[in-house]
C-alpha cells in the first residue's frame, strides 16, 4: 500500500480503531456472559464497520491504480484489482 493520501490514512486509522474498541466491547459482553443476540448484533456491527474501512480503502486503491497506468497496462490493472476486490466477501 504505498503513496496513500494523509486523508485516507487518517480516516482509515479512525476507523480501525474504532472497530478494535468494538471488539474489546465483544470480548467484555463474552466475559460477562451477556446474551447471545446482543453479542451477535455487535459482532454484526464489526463485519459491517470492516467491509466499510475495505471499502474505502479500495475506493482509493482503485483511483489510484486506474490514474496512474498507462492504457496498455491498465488492462493488467483492472484484472489485478478486480482480483482484489473480489476476496472482500
Amino acid at each position: 500500500m504505498e503513496a496513500r493520501s494523509p486523508e485516507l490514512k487518517t480516516e482509515l486509522s479512525h476507523r480501525l480503531r474504532r472497530i478494535e474498541g468494538q471488539v474489546r466491547g465483544v470480548q467484555r459482553m463474552v466475559d460477562e456472559d451477556r446474551d447471545c443476540p446482543e453479542i451477535l448484533q455487535q459482532m454484526t456491527a464489526i463485519r459491517s464497520a470492516t467491509h466499510q474501512a475495505s471499502l474505502l480503502l479500495a475506493r482509493a486503491y482503485a483511483a489510484r491504480c486506474l490514474d496512474e497506468r498507462t492504457m496498455g497496462d491498465r488492462a493488467e490493472a483492472l484484472d489485478t484489482l478486480i482480483a482484489t476486490l473480489s476476496k472482500l466477501e
